[in-house]
């Protein structure tokens, strides 16, 4: 356990590098916690009297009196907390302050709305040159739709990614579908996470910072991947298949006498080890299944029969099968079963850290394992403008009149 007041000093890889964190909602955060977790120092900057918006996005909410949701906690550790209006000039002035001493700042405003404050990337970098500027929007700085907002849920619709996602046409619930995790702002932060480390990379190779340019439609059209490789080069299109895998044969869920398990069976030698283990032979010989580019094409002259093989089994037995003789088989595991398994407790995965008040928040840890310089949790999510006073003596140096003059104005505040 760990709390903000006696946290340990950070051991990760990015030990000794500050971010100034201008984003809230989602992406951004995501973003800067990954690099908090690596070891650097976030300032998270909040709106005095408003905070971060998914403070809000509950129930569930932390019971310790800040009525902080499951949502915010799950991408605001290893951050501090100041609450700065930035639409004084005084505020902005701060900000300027911290930019000047920040080797990063990440921001997810709409196009040219920092120019209005003096805090976009022209103006920092002119204060620090060598600043690496992250901005996430929902289309990029760039094109027709740059002046646009953009959500997770509105760009998985746009980018195609819930045309291919749900059950097939003609099957009860057919229908796009969205993930069931905001997986478009998750993949935006981490490409962000990716970028602003290769930006760092080249920084200490040439002293140059940069402006990265992140759009949430451009990350999840990376995210297409294969379906999209399909139709550019093989005039494809993607369709909805629920389960199904478009290219790999059987690649799904089945059901057993008491619940459904995952079969994914990769290449050929182990559709042919299945179908022996299953007593079906014939499957294993056929010439239209034995080889996985004709395997799809056929999938409907034997699914029905693997389907009524392992409606027999029970589904531990299955598994037990299966593993022994090497072949990937899982169960489908609810959040809280996935949460419990006994892989996860051994690797660590869920941590705990606990708030000022002694208040624990659980959380699944940074899933990079470093041999040399390993991630730590040094601050627990915080609260709203928790930790304004401290920065702004500890980074900027300022003393108690200052900052009482900067709490009595209104420019910063010490709680939300």
């Amino acid at each position: 356990m760990a709390d903000n007041t006696k946290s340990p000093a950070p051991t990760g890889p990015l030990a000794g590098i500050t971010v100034l964190d201008l984003s809230r909602v989602l992406a951004g955060p995501w973003c800067s916690q990954i690099l908090g977790d690596l070891g650097a120092d976030v300032i998270k900057v909040e709106q005095p009297g408003q905070g971060d918006d998914t403070r809000r996005w509950g129930p569930p909410f932390l019971q310790d009196g800040s009525r902080d949701s499951a949502y915010y906690l799950c991408a605001n550790r290893n951050k501090r907390s100041v609450a700065i209006d930035i639409a004084r000039p005084e505020g902005q002035a701060l900000v300027k302050q911290f930019a000047a001493k920040a080797d990063i700042v990440l921001e997810n405003f709409r196009v040219g709305a920092l120019a209005k404050y003096g805090l976009d990337y022209a103006a920092l970098s002119a204060v620090k040159p060598d600043l690496i500027y992250a901005s996430i929007t929902g289309f990029g700085q760039t094109g027709p739709d740059k002046d646009k907002g953009g959500y997770d849920f509105l760009i998985q619709a746009m980018s195609g990614l819930m045309s291919v996602t749900g059950p097939a046409d003609g099957t009860p619930g057919a229908g796009p579908l969205k993930a069931g995790i905001p997986v478009t702002d998750l993949s935006t932060g981490l490409y962000a996470a990716i970028s602003i480390l290769a930006a760092l990379q080249h920084r200490t190779r040439t002293g140059e910072g940069q402006h990265i340019d992140l759009a949430l439609l451009d990350a999840q059209m990376a995210l297409l991947a294969n379906q999209a490789s399909g139709w550019l080069n093989g005039a494809v299109e993607p369709k909805r298949l629920g389960n199904l895998h478009p290219t790999i044969t059987p690649y799904q869920d089945f059901a057993c006498a008491d619940g459904s398990v995952i079969v994914a069976l990769g290449n050929d030698r182990q559709f042919h080890q299945f179908c022996l283990m299953l007593g079906r032979d014939d499957l294993a010989d056929d010439p239209r299944f034995t080889l996985s580019s004709t395997r799809s094409d056929n999938r409907a002259a034997f699914l029905p029969a693997i389907a009524a093989e392992l409606a027999k089994w029970q589904s531990a037995d299955l598994i037990a099968a299966m593993e022994a003789v090497g072949l990937p088989v899982g169960r489908v595991n609810s959040v809280p079963e996935a949460l419990a398994l006994p892989q996860v407790a051994a690797r660590g995965t869920v941590q705990a850290i606990e708030r000022q008040d002694g208040t624990e928040v659980r959380f699944v840890g940074f899933p990079g394992q470093f041999s040399k310089s390993p991630v730590n949790y040094r601050h627990a999510p915080p609260r709203s403008a928790q930790d304004t006073r401290g920065v702004l003596a500890g980074v900027l140096g300022m003393d108690d009149a200052e900052i009482d003059a900067l709490l009595a104005s209104g420019v910063v505040a010490d709680k939300l």
